[in-house]
């Protein structure tokens, strides 16, 4: 399916973000400790966008295939409502969502980074990716970040729907 090109007038119909996590929100590393402990890193930048996202009336969504307590700690501390872990299929619950808040294909965008992030970033009414995406998500995104995942990428895309909304 090809893609459309970026274009403002999407970034205006927007009113959710769904997220990945691993790639997206994070360096996409998965640390362990001597004694087994899962260790992820947010980026801070993008934690305070997502918070300043919502508080201009915008809602955040988590999809993503692993499970982590850190995940759903992160997202609490972000005020993220919709967090959806342990997902082989991710259309499925971008479809429930979708009817659950009532919203259309343009009014969502989502960030992915691999391959299972494709049938949602396909479907969705405007698609990033951030820089170290593979190549295959890359192709067929409406936006390609100057940021990595875990450096920024959520940000970024957060502040390109601000600012076609005209709210900073």
């Amino acid at each position: 399916m090809s893609r459309k090109r970026f274009a403002k007038s999407a970034l205006k119909k927007i009113k959710l973000l769904l997220l990945d996590v691993d790639g997206v929100m994070t360096d996409g590393g998965i640390y362990f400790s001597e004694k087994g402990d899962e260790f992820k890193k947010f980026n801070i930048k993008d934690g305070y966008g997502i918070v300043q996202f919502q508080k201009q009336g915008f809602q955040v969504g988590i999809v993503t295939g692993r499970v982590s307590e850190l995940v759903q700690r992160r997202a609490e501390e972000l005020g993220i409502r919709h967090v959806y872990q342990n997902l082989s299929d991710k259309l499925s619950v971008y479809h429930s969502l979708k009817a659950k808040l009532r919203l259309g294909d343009e009014e969502i965008a989502a960030m992915g980074d691999d391959v299972p992030d494709i049938p949602i970033l396909e479907v969705c009414g405007f698609s990033a990716a951030p820089s170290d995406a593979v190549e295959a998500v890359k192709k067929r995104v409406d936006y390609v970040c100057r940021r990595r995942g875990g450096d920024g990428a959520v940000r970024e895309v957060i502040d390109l729907v601000m600012s076609a909304h005209e709210r900073k």
